[in-house]
């Protein structure tokens, strides 16, 4: 998979391009390449690590300092109504590119019939929990 030991990391490729939108000593922020909504962005650490539970103390807070300047952001160019905030952590848990990222994705009204259970979807049989409440 891409970004694994020994390969090629399409996000270090990224910042050493110099192809961000936001960026502090220790994060980057980048357009998703594969966006599922308008104004998709990765937020990373600089440095090259897997998961996001291997950041340092520092590392996590320059990335969530980042999430908040590219919320800033979208607000601004993209006004959407809602936003998905999330990491994909190990194969398990959806993660491709093994590099350590944050998405942000914003949602606008409509985009899904029924929005309810958001990030909760990624376990399909168990995200309608509405449909199970007394």
């Amino acid at each position: 998979m891409a970004g694994e030991p020994g390969s090629d990391c399409p996000f270090c490729a990224r910042v050493e391009a110099g192809d961000l939108r936001i960026a502090n000593a220790l994060a980057a922020a980048f357009a998703d390449g594969f966006p599922v909504s308008p104004g998709h962005t990765l937020v990373i650490p600089r440095r090259h690590v897997a998961s996001y539970f291997e950041l340092t103390r520092d590392e996590q807070t320059a990335v969530w300092d980042l999430v908040s300047r590219v919320k800033a952001a979208l607000d601004r160019e993209h006004s959407p109504a809602g936003y998905n905030v999330g990491a994909n952590v190990g194969a398990a848990g959806g993660q491709t590119v093994w590099h350590a990222h944050v998405h942000v994705i914003p949602r606008y009204a409509g985009d899904v019939e029924d929005p309810r259970g958001g990030v909760r979807w990624v376990i399909r049989a168990r995200a309608p929990y509405w449909k199970t409440m007394p």
